[in-house]
């Protein structure tokens, strides 16, 4: 498939970046500018909004223990809507394109519903409609297994379809797009002082996505590690440089903080995050009157077990204490 001196760019929007009808022209517009550019663009969408959890909670009013399959089937129809959305909204900009569901773009996977894992990805249908001058918006977090079957991929599956397709279509590039404008030393929504970084070394990413960032998932960062395809991390709302995942020798000593209220733990990440970083932060906790009741030290980072009303000011205290 031969594309000239165009590129070939795989663009990943999430939920909240499709979320509402300003919302989702101004994807839109991001999609048509980059084509107006000379480019070859595969869109990738996840359901817009809420959708995922609104359809789960039909389900569950419906049956308490629904099959996964049936399952399956009902949630893969908030990202096809989505990319219908989406191919509506470029059409009405007088733009070519079409929608895709994963299995109409090539997407296999293992027959584990719910949590399914790609196996290949046929990429010819897409090809044969980038060579008809069409951008293709296929739907995220989705394919199907061997017998036809609709599968979906799990908890952040759109960014795992955007990496997997980028290695797949050999991209030249792999832009994912959410409502922040890339990694930052801790979640900036919630910690003053957080700072943007321009790159991010794949495994201090997956560190980073295993205890609490909700950038990208693990999986997609896994991915990413794989394929060795560069990720850029942009926001759907500004126009900024975000952040470029790649191999990254230089990276610095630490790259973040992260929380996991789920697990109850504050997480220094970092190749430098070792036994005399971990007593600093227990001290800069204990300095404030936050006891930590346990502690975990793994290669490239450490976590603090904190009690759940204590996870917000030890994130802050955290990130002062190693990033002022």
């Amino acid at each position: 498939f031969y594309l000239g001196d165009k590129m070939l760019i795989v663009q990943k929007f999430g939920g909240s970046s499709l979320a509402g009808a300003e919302r989702l022209r101004r994807a839109a517009a991001i999609i048509a500018d980059c084509a107006d550019a000379g480019n070859k663009i595969v869109a990738v969408v996840s359901a817009r909004g809420d959708t995922t959890d609104e359809l789960l909670g039909q389900a569950r009013r419906i049956s308490a223990d629904a099959p996964a399959r049936e399952l399956d089937a009902l949630l893969s129809c908030g990202e096809t809507g989505s990319a219908a959305m989406t191919a509506m909204q470029l059409a009405d900009m007088g733009k070519s394109c079409v929608s895709l569901t994963g299995a109409q773009a090539g997407i296999l996977t293992d027959g584990v519903h719910g949590a399914a894992r790609i196996l290949s990805i046929d990429t010819a249908r897409i090809l044969r409609e980038l060579g008809d001058g069409k951008i293709v918006v296929a739907a995220g977090f989705q394919g199907a297994e061997e017998g036809g079957d609709p599968t979906t991929l799990g908890r952040g599956g759109s960014d795992t379809t955007a990496v997997e397709l980028a290695a797949a279509l050999s991209a030249d590039r792999c832009e994912i797009y959410s409502d922040v404008d890339g990694i930052y030393t801790a979640d900036p929504r919630l910690v003053t002082g957080a700072v943007r970084l321009d790159r991010i070394d794949y495994g201090d990413m997956l560190r980073l996505a295993l205890h609490g960032s909700q950038v990208l998932h693990s999986r997609s960062v896994e991915a990413a590690m794989r394929e060795r395809v560069r990720v850029h991390l942009l926001s759907s709302f500004t126009r900024k440089e975000g952040t470029v995942m790649c191999d990254h020798p230089d990276r610095p000593g630490l790259c973040g903080v992260t929380r996991d209220p789920s697990l109850g733990t504050v997480s220094v990440i970092g190749r430098e995050a070792n036994a005399q970083v971990l007593a600093e932060a227990v001290a800069a906790l204990a300095h404030s009157d936050i006891i930590v009741t346990h502690t975990e030290l793994f290669d490239g980072g450490c976590s603090l077990f904190v009690s759940p009303d204590r996870l917000l000011p030890a994130l802050e205290l955290v990130h002062r204490r190693f990033f002022r």
